[in-house]
């Protein structure tokens, strides 16, 4: 099964919300990782046959569907928002597109229920209404009833983000593991870049209506070829620095290290760190170092995020494993490797990656 899209605009009320969109999926996940605005539900609306696109084709297999109406699609939609029918049982509730699908053999449904109701864990549930179940429930329950019946094109709308943190993971596992070998084209629409990373599929980012990049989240994720595709991929939020570049190297805040790929005579850059790049006890020969005052510590339980003011009033966070009890205005030294860091133009262009790690302080 292959899907293709194929130059697909959206334009309402004068604004772009789907640019000149093209990407092919030929089976299996793909992810689509933005914020809220970036398009990724009204892609799928195009893709499902709920949103007519201004310019473009949606192709399935080979066949335009563009103009063909949402019931005569092979395509299956679960949003954010579970939807469930609240007077239905859970076994009825999945059997239902299987009774309205004249090509579904009748003979075949209860065994089908039963069988998606095992895979989403729900099957000691059947016999409830949504009403009785919990909310981690009633999402098994809308995807179950997704899943049950064969289709072309499977759309996942931040199917999650509504899920407390450990019930999100357990089903991102679950989902991760039924997808791996699909023989169908899943769309799964996050904006999240953990489940993306996580699922390791390929990864369409969005931003704008616009697709800013694709390809493997990991590769993505090490190497962005952007300030938006690093900062989309990045949680916690990247810590943005400011930095000049100068016959090979930059300065920052205060000291500077070499970054011979990075031209310029006095250019301005951003110089990107990941919150656990940064560390409060590795100051020394080879680091990068910050004078700060400590602003606040949020305990996590398993982490500690300590916010931090830099000379000159530009905020930085701390990314810590474990628990550490600051205190507001006690004075501290952030350290980063310079090996670590990104540094991009001010436009969001890449200009380098991994600078050498040879620093220099000042002052």
């Amino acid at each position: 099964m292959a899907l293709v899209i194929d130059g697909v605009r959206v334009r309402r009320r004068g604004e772009v919300w789907l640019d000149d969109i093209r990407l092919e999926s030929s089976g299996g996940m793909t992810t689509l990782l933005g914020p809220m605005t970036a398009g990724k539900t009204t892609l799928m609306r195009v893709v499902a046959g709920l949103q007519p696109p201004d310019a473009g084709r949606v192709l399935v297999d080979g066949v335009d569907v563009t103009g063909v109406s949402v019931r005569k699609r092979s395509v299956a939609f679960v949003y954010q928002q579970f939807i469930n029918y609240p007077s239905l049982t859970v076994y009825e509730n999945i059997a239902s597109p299987l009774r309205l699908a004249a090509d579904f053999p009748r003979g075949e449904v209860d065994r089908r229920v039963r069988e998606v109701a095992g895979l989403m864990g729900i099957g000691d549930l059947l016999g409830r209404r949504p009403g009785e179940l919990s909310g981690g429930q009633q999402q098994r329950t809308a995807i179950a009833r997704a899943l049950a019946r064969p289709v072309d094109v499977l759309l996942l709308d931040e199917p999650l983000a509504n899920l407390d943190f450990k019930l999100r993971e357990q089903l991102r596992a679950d989902l991760k593991r039924m997808f791996r070998d699909s023989p169908g084209v899943v769309l799964y629409a996050t904006a999240d870049p953990n489940e993306a990373l996580s699922f390791a599929a390929p990864t369409v980012v969005l931003g704008a209506g616009r697709i800013r990049h694709q390809g493997d989240p990991a590769r993505m994720y090490a190497e962005p070829p952007t300030l938006e595709v690093a900062a989309t991929l990045s949680d916690p939020p990247l810590n943005l620095l400011p930095g000049i570049a100068r016959h090979g190297r930059i300065a920052c805040l205060g000291a500077s290290f070499r970054a011979p790929g990075v031209g310029g005579d006095g250019r301005r850059v951003v110089v990107a760190v990941r919150p656990h790049q940064v560390s409060l006890d590795r100051a020394g020969p080879g680091m990068l170092e910050f004078p700060a005052e400590i602003r606040l510590a949020e305990v996590t339980g398993s982490a500690t995020f300590v916010h931090l003011l830099l000379e000159g009033g530009t905020h930085l966070v701390a990314h810590l494993p474990g628990t550490h009890p600051y205190e507001p205005g006690e004075p501290a030294v952030a350290a980063v490797d310079p090996a670590r860091v990104f540094v991009f133009g001010e436009d969001g262009g890449r200009l380098s990656v991994a600078p050498d790690a040879e620093v220099e302080a000042h002052g």
